[in-house]
C-alpha cells in the first residue's frame, strides 16, 4: 500500500498533529509491503506535489489541529485544489485525525460530518474520522500521561496496515469523553485551570519574555491625544 500522509497544521513538523500521525504511520509500518509519503500542508508552494501525492496514493490520512470549530486555512486551500478530482475513478479512501485543545469530542462533530460529506464529493471511500481533545500541550506532559492515547493510536495504524480500515471501537475509545461529567468540569474550571497555568502557560510566557506584562492592559485607556 502506498501511503499519502498529510499533516495539516501551520506549525508544521513542530505540531501535535504532527506527532500523533508520525505514531499511526509507525504502527502502519509494522506491516511489511507498505511505503508512506508524509507532506506538511505548511509548505504552501508545494500545492502542486500535495495533488499528484494524493493522485498516486493507495489510501490517504490527513490529521490537522480544530481551529475555530473547523480547520486551518492551509487544510481549506488542499481541499479547494483537489476540486478538479471530484468523481474521478480511482481516487483513494480517506480517514481524518483531528486533535484538539478542547478536551469535549462534541467540539469536533460538525468538522466531522463535514469531512464524510466531503469524502463523498470527491468519490473517496470514507474511512472515519479521529477525534481526539485535551491535546494542547501533550509533549510537555510526562510519559506516562500519554502513553495510553500514543498507544492507541500506533494501535490504530497497526490495523489499518493489516486491513485498510479504521478501528471504529478503537476511534471511539480514542475519542475520550463527548462531554465532561459535571464533576470533572468543575475540576476542569478551578484546580485544572490552576495547574494549566502554572505548569504550561507562565513557563511558555517566561520563555517569550512576556511574564512580566502578563496582566498589561493597553486598551483599558486609550492612548494619550486620542
Amino acid at each position: 500500500m502506498r501511503l499519502a500522509a498529510y499533516n495539516g497544521s501551520p506549525k508544521g513538523e513542530r505540531g501535535n498533529s504532527n506527532f500523533l500521525l508520525r505514531h499511526f504511520l509507525d504502527g502502519v509500518m509494522e506491516t511489511p509491503g507498505h511505503s508512506y509519503e508524509l507532506a506538511h500542508l505548511s509548505k504552501v508552494k508545494e500545492q502542486e506535489r500535495f495533488v499528484e501525492l494524493f493522485t498516486g496514493a493507495d489510501a490517504v490520512i490527513l490529521a490537522f489541529p480544530l481551529y475555530t470549530d473547523m480547520m486551518p486555512g492551509i487544510v481549506k486551500a488542499f481541499f479547494e485544489s483537489l476540486e478538479p478530482l471530484c468523481g474521478r475513478e480511482g481516487n483513494p479512501p480517506i480517514g481524518f485525525i483531528i486533535q484538539s485543545g478542547f478536551p469535549e469530542s462534541v467540539h469536533m462533530r460538525g468538522l466531522e460530518s463535514y469531512l464524510e460529506q466531503l469524502s463523498r464529493r470527491l468519490g473517496c471511500r470514507y474511512l472515519g474520522t479521529v477525534l481526539r481533545g485535551g491535546v494542547e500541550g501533550m509533549r510537555a506532559q510526562p510519559a506516562f500521561v500519554t502513553r495510553g492515547l500514543l498507544s492507541s493510536i500506533r494501535e490504530l495504524g497497526r490495523g489499518f496496515g493489516r486491513t485498510g480500515e479504521l478501528d471504529r471501537e478503537l476511534i471511539r475509545r480514542i475519542g475520550n469523553r463527548e462531554r465532561l461529567s459535571p464533576l470533572r468540569l468543575l475540576f476542569t474550571r478551578t484546580i485544572g485551570n490552576w495547574m494549566a497555568k502554572k505548569a504550561f502557560w507562565d513557563r511558555r510566557m517566561k520563555e517569550n519574555y512576556a511574564y512580566e506584562r502578563r496582566l498589561a492592559q493597553p486598551y483599558v485607556e486609550p492612548p494619550e491625544g486620542w
